[in-house]
């Protein structure tokens, strides 16, 4: 059974776009880091999906002539899973770096760029495909449980390896009108939301319909969960409340029967209050009703009955 994550990532990489610049870019820069042997740059990717790895390694054979090797693995303590680490550096990886728009070059040479190329993601489709590929690199979406008092809640992230990077992809979500906060974490960037409505919008941008239909079950389900608890508490504070008023109306009514006598009220009231005392839990609307007055003419007696004990304490 996949996790969410994974759910997303898989129905990403099934719907991804034939230009794979954009994706490949975001993916280098959100799972790895760019590194440099021999006087080429190269790259180093981090990633513990294998659907993921196979994905790209695709990619960079067919259609760059790369081949990835496996330099190592890293133990992940959040997931408690390993992380293979991927290498490749060569004269080719110095012309993707550059199509990808990660590296720059000049009559000085070449330089690292940490913003967003703009000629990259120039089209509505490209901005999709960086999104995409920044999921797959450094991305993951927790749910809440679907139990009405979950220990988690709504939670979308994206780890990017400098705040420019970061700054950017969220200047590009905005194009979108997708709104994402920024926070540094240790020495990394991480672009998040934690709103459910705007994880769906996220969700639809990249073409995730199976994930998106999920979560929209979900939110469902604990809305109708969350409505039925707070009705149920409404309904017992309810009955907190009938039970707190009889109470004070028992305590009253015996006073008076204790100190004055019952037999002093005038008819009316005197009927209240036996009525009272013969049912102590009935509800103000049942005890209005076998005295066949209304609940408004009740509850105005049964003030002046209370008013009346009170005045007897003073």
């Amino acid at each position: 059974m996949f996790n969410f994550t994974e759910e997303i990532k898989n129905e990403i990489i099934s719907s991804a776009s034939s230009d794979t610049n954009a994706l490949l870019s975001a993916f280098i820069r959100t799972s790895g880091s760019i590194i440099s042997k021999n006087g080429y740059y190269g790259f180093e990717l981090v990633t513990e999906n294998e659907r993921t790895a196979e994905f790209f390694t695709e990619i960079l054979e067919e259609e760059y002539g790369l081949s990835l090797t496996v330099s190592g693995a890293k133990f992940d303590l959040m997931s408690g899973r390993d992380k293979l680490v991927f290498e490749c550096v060569n004269r080719e990886t110095d012309l993707l770096l550059l199509k990808t728009g990660i590296v720059g070059e000049d009559s000085d040479g070449k330089f690292l760029i940490f913003g967003i190329n703009e000629d990259l993601i120039g089209s509505e489709e490209k901005k999709r495909e960086f999104i995409k590929g920044a999921f797959l690199g450094g991305g993951s979406c927790t749910l809440p449980d679907e139990g009405i008092f979950s220990k988690t809640g709504y939670h979308f992230e994206i780890v990017f390896s400098n705040k420019i990077t970061a700054t950017d992809f969220c200047d590009l979500l905005c194009e979108f009108e997708i709104l994402a906060k920024l926070v540094t974490r240790k020495d990394k960037a991480v672009v998040y939301v934690k709103s459910k409505a705007v994880i769906s919008d996220i969700l639809s941008a990249v073409d995730c319909e199976k994930c998106l239909s999920r979560l929209n079950k979900l939110v469902e389900l604990k809305d109708k969960k969350n409505y039925a608890n707070r009705a149920n508490n409404c309904s017992v504070s309810n009955i907190d409340k009938t039970v707190t008023a009889s109470v004070k109306q028992v305590q009253a009514i015996e006073l008076i029967s204790q100190t004055i006598g019952l037999q002093s009220l005038d008819k009316h009231l005197f009927d209240v209050a036996e009525c009272r005392l013969a049912d102590k839990n009935a509800s103000m609307q049942e005890l209005a009703e076998r005295l066949g007055i209304s609940k408004s003419c009740l509850n105005h007696r049964m003030r002046k009955l209370n008013e009346l004990a009170q005045s007897l304490v003073e």
